[in-house]
């Protein structure tokens, strides 16, 4: 597993779990 990969995969991971959190709660946005 490189670094570069492995970070690309965090920070995918938590733009997914945002733009989940933001369609779930849209009265905090």
């Amino acid at each position: 597993m490189h670094i570069e990969s492995l970070i690309m995969l965090i920070v995918s991971a938590l733009a997914m779990v945002y733009l989940l959190y933001a369609l779930l709660r849209p009265e905090k946005f």
